[in-house]
């Protein structure tokens, strides 16, 4: 019986192996057809934006370099170097000219795309797929999120639908459309490529001091190049379910990590952003971090619901209310918070003025407060002078110095208050830590810390594993261990 069994399974897949082959090259027809069909649906829809920013530079920067995009630090030097030797050189204009692209989202010529894409522009062009070029008025813009709406004067255009990206999922197929290298290719037709959705809910950390949030992206290997930013991402139902704004590269180009805005976050605020209004956020006042296992057996908690208040923000919502630094917030509005995104996103989303009760744990003890959401201010940031001094001994692998007015700037620093870490020695606890050159050490054992005479004082009576905060939130620095430096 058994080999009769093993004969019939043996027929059976001799038997599907003819049907198979016909089977698989029916579903890459299927699929290459629906390739074929959302590139029809969405590429009309497809716009090239084309910038130009004109700025006068002086001819020392004009033939020698320099920092366009903003003042270099060592330029007031070199101004100086030169005029003292060459006298006043006359100023020259400099044009930049940007590419990008955009997604047409209303048939009265509203185009969805990246605010950096048009961002200090003095003129922007757009270029229709069928060659048609029309001056652009940049209607608004959201910093914040990175996006931005562009119209165009003309009607009865060809438009993408914002699907909804809460239902993507990994895996599934993606479509890039866009106009990548569009000064080398010259051609107004968007490029489609195709990958799938890598990931989800991906962050990127801030390379500036802007305020750009780059979080609960989606990420794919669909080729995004140069160019492409502010185009669409689509599924297979032609849907756009994010908008192109970044790769992570280690060559300039394309090496298959892609990151795009869910569409989601535009359909909150796009009709802001074509009636011109500014978008506002709701804010707490709070910088927070999610729990990682050596904060969880630090503070003894069961498991890692929640997050860690890094710092709170003084006379903001949170402050107001007697939340404090070090307190782990466990639930926003009666409902547990997962980490650090998924609260930012929902505070995010309230409108101001909305009271909303939040649960916090304070030495092992639960308590609760009513926190009125305010308004997002346009800095979050100051900066405070501190004099420098030489750097000190080290401590369990660590080398401080004061902060100056320089690393505060470039830090953005809320406060000049702090030490920073100027050396890390391998193999210390400081390492283990991840602790890096740079880190400003604002707390010990929830001591603050504010010059290096406090630092002194807060390290001599540390006994065992102790807490640290820096700028970029909290860090468990254990005990040495015998034989360690």
């Amino acid at each position: 019986m058994k080999g009769k069994f093993f004969f019939l399974l043996l027929v059976w897949g001799i038997g599907l192996g003819g049907i198979l082959p016909q089977a698989n090259a029916e579903s890459a027809e299927n699929l290459e057809e629906a390739f074929v069909r959302v590139a029809g649906m969405v590429g009309p829809s497809v716009v090239s934006i084309t910038t130009v920013h004109t700025e006068k530079v002086g001819l020392r920067r004009y033939y020698y370099g320099g920092s366009f995009g903003g003042r270099d630090p060592y330029d007031e030097f070199f101004d100086e170097f030169f005029r003292d030797f060459f006298g006043e050189m006359p100023e020259q204009e400099y044009r930049q000219r940007g590419l990008g692209s955009g997604v047409m989202i209303d048939p009265n010529g509203f185009v969805l795309t990246n605010a950096h894409v048009v961002e200090g522009a003095d003129t922007i062009t757009v270029t229709l797929p069928d060659g048609r070029e029309f001056e652009g008025t940049l209607k608004g813009t959201d910093p914040r999120s990175d996006l931005a709406i562009v119209k165009i004067d003309a009607k009865s255009l060809p438009t993408a639908k914002l699907g909804d990206s809460d239902e993507v999922r990994i895996g599934q197929w993606a479509i890039a459309i866009g106009n990548p290298f569009g000064y080398v290719v010259n051609n107004p037709k968007p490029t489609v490529t195709v990958g799938v959705v890598s990931a989800l809910n991906r962050s990127l950390p801030r390379t500036s001091r802007r305020d750009r949030d780059y979080t609960d992206l989606i990420q794919t290997d669909a080729a995004i190049n140069p160019g492409n930013s502010g185009g669409p991402l689509v599924n297979l139902k032609g849907e756009v379910i994010g908008i192109n704004v970044a790769i992570f590269t280690t060559t300039g180009g394309y090496q298959g990590v892609g990151f795009a805005i869910p569409s989601n976050t535009a359909k909150g605020i796009v009709n802001q952003l074509i009636e011109g209004k500014k978008v506002v956020y709701g804010w707490l006042g709070v910088n927070v971090q999610d729990i990682d296992a050596n904060l969880q057996n630090y503070f003894s908690l069961l498991d890692r619901q929640g997050v860690l208040v890094v710092k709170v923000v003084d006379e903001g919502p949170a402050a107001k209310a007697g939340i404090r630094d070090g307190d782990i917030i466990r639930s926003f509005e009666n409902m547990p918070v997962e980490n650090a995104q998924t609260l930012i996103k929902k505070v995010g989303q309230l409108r101001v003025g909305k009271k909303v009760k939040i649960g916090v744990l304070r030495d092992n003890k639960e308590l609760a407060f009513d926190v009125e959401i305010s308004q997002r201010p346009e800095e979050v940031s100051s900066l405070v002078a501190e004099p420098k001094q030489v750097p000190k001994a080290s401590w369990r692998g660590i080398k401080v110095q004061e902060v100056t007015p320089n690393h505060a700037k470039r830090l953005g620093l809320q406060d000049g208050h702090g030490v920073m870490i100027v050396e890390i020695e391998a193999g210390s606890p400081a390492e283990e830590a991840s602790l890096r050159r740079g880190d400003v050490i604002n707390q010990i054992n929830r001591t603050p810390i504010t010059n290096l005479a406090g630092y002194a004082q807060a390290i001599q009576q540390v006994r065992g594993d102790c807490l640290i905060r820096t700028q970029r939130g909290f860090a468990v620095l254990k005990e040495k261990r015998r034989g360690t430096p």
